[in-house]
């Protein structure tokens, strides 16, 4: 039998660093966007850019690995935890050269905050924020949706047969989609369409009023299911219903599994009603804005159509982890907004940019706990749980019930915690909810017209690991901090 190798610390460090050309020069063209503009940001982002590559220079040249070593599955769930930790840090130098946050902490929050895509931010008001630091927000978080390491499969060639590794580790779901036998390809597919949806919604929110700058960010926050603006009020600064439509449709499409999306634009449309978790979903989201929508126009006596549309963009926007908001939900009634904080609970498709539970366990869980009430009554009988109309493991549903029951026991632990740090119970549910969901918009004096600057700094760290395990559906990085992971 052949015995498991240590970590490869090497490898690790030297393909971690050579990422880092990615962030270089992305952070080299918010750097052009400062320079445009004439703002003083324009310094900061340069030596960002430039203490980035000359640490990704350094790591590439200076730090040797072995041609024939590959990545092993305990490498991969190393790798793409390091990767996003290391980014986060280069992320945050913008942030703190410039004087815009006041603490390293505060920094590297809000830098894991934009690459997990969870929105919550330390930033008392973001319009006095330059344009280049504006742009570099919302292209860490158009980065953090899709993921880095799908990106770097996307392009780089050398991860080779340890790519499959990397690619599991990463994306959402219980089931790992692929949509091209070659995972390589299945990257560059996944990064066209997210890249073609971004362009497509950037022009429809131009059409609606946005000037460039506004709509590429607001594109770049929807489509990554983020939810930061350019503006204080959000997206209610526009008054737009239109604006608002178009916000609903994409952060809808956002949460749908990126191979049904693929399959309807190769024309196979019937996988729109044929995939069960698509079916889930959508009912989910007509249920809640329905009962949302009835609740607001009984009791906060809006129109009809207003009503709807702002039902409909609060469930779709929570569902997703988007986080955007044009009203106050903490205005409502309780009932309105504890279903607000169920569907933070249950979050998009698997598959898709969005975090959370997942709909696919969701679903799963029910059938599941249905047959088990068949079984009280037929002990002898053979009732498996199909999905798709294919049978799904045993295997399958122990991980998913494992799964919640972690993500479960992570939420009443971070409320435990938060309730130790002085925080009302409301903050402390809301505040777990939403960072391990990568949702952003919280409860309380969190919610969703305040931010997190109060935040004490233990807090804001603990907050930070909250936002990188939901994003990497929590066992990759748990399984990093366990005893056993580290022995041969």
């Amino acid at each position: 039998m052949k015995q498991s190798r240590l970590i490869n610390i090497q490898l690790l460090l030297h393909t971690v660093g050579s990422l880092l050309f990615f962030e270089a020069v992305f952070m080299f063209i918010a750097t052009v966007v400062a320079f445009f503009y004439h703002e003083s940001d324009f310094l900061p982002l340069f030596y960002s850019s430039c203490i980035t590559l000359a640490a990704a220079l350094c790591s590439f040249f200076f730090i040797r690995k072995d041609p024939n070593t590959q990545f092993e599955k305990r490498d991969g769930y190393l790798f793409v935890t390091l990767v996003w930790i290391v980014f986060s840090l280069f992320g945050s130098l913008p942030f703190l050269l410039g004087g815009y946050s006041h603490s390293i902490v505060d920094a590297f929050f809000e830098s894991m905050s934009g690459f997990t895509t969870t929105g919550a931010t330390t930033f008392a008001g973001v319009e006095m924020l330059p344009h280049g630091i504006l742009f570099w927000r919302s292209l860490m978080c158009w980065l953090g949706g899709m993921g880095i390491i799908i990106l770097s499969l996307a392009i780089i060639p050398f991860f080779g047969i340890g790519g499959m590794q990397l690619y599991a580790a990463e994306i959402p779901g219980p089931q790992k989609t692929k949509l091209h036998p070659r995972v390589t390809q299945t990257a560059k597919l996944l990064w066209g369409i997210y890249s073609s949806l971004t362009l497509v919604q950037m022009l429809l929110l131009k059409i609606g009023g946005m000037n460039m700058f506004d709509a590429v960010c607001h594109s770049f926050s929807s489509i990554s299911a983020t939810g930061i603006s350019t503006k204080n009020a959000g997206i209610s600064y526009w008054n737009s219903p239109f604006m608002e439509y178009v916000l609903i449709a994409f952060m809808f499409i956002t949460g749908i599994n990126y191979g049904v999306i693929y399959s309807v634009l190769r024309g196979n449309f019937k996988s729109l009603y044929q995939n069960e978790e698509l079916r889930f979903y959508l009912a989910f989201i007509v249920l809640f804005s329905l009962i949302v929508g009835v609740g607001l126009y009984t009791s906060q006596h809006l129109g009809v159509e207003e009503s709807a549309r702002t039902a409909s963009f609060q469930v779709v926007s929570l569902l997703t982890g988007s986080g955007f908001v044009t009203t106050n939900y903490l205005a409502w009634t309780p009932f309105l907004w504890t279903l607000l904080l169920f569907l933070m609970l249950v979050g998009g498709c698997a598959g898709s940019a969005t975090s959370g539970i997942k709909v696919v366990r969701v679903s799963l869980l029910l059938k599941n706990s249905h047959n088990e009430f068949k079984r009280l009554l037929h002990p002898n009988a053979v009732m498996p749980v199909k999905f798709n109309k294919k049978v799904v493991s045993p295997q399958i549903i122990t991980n998913i019930l494992a799964f919640v029951a972690l993500y479960v026991l992570i939420i009443i632990g971070s409320v435990l915690f938060f309730t130790a740090m002085g925080f009302g119970f409301d903050e402390s549910v809301g505040s777990a909810v939403s960072f391990l969901g990568n949702v952003g918009s919280g409860f309380g004096k969190f919610g969703p017209m305040d931010n997190y600057s109060q935040f004490p700094t233990l807090a804001k760290c603990y907050a930070s690991f909250l936002m990188l395990a939901g994003r990497l559906e929590i066992f990759t990085v748990l399984f990093v901090l366990t005893p056993s992971f580290w022995k041969r």
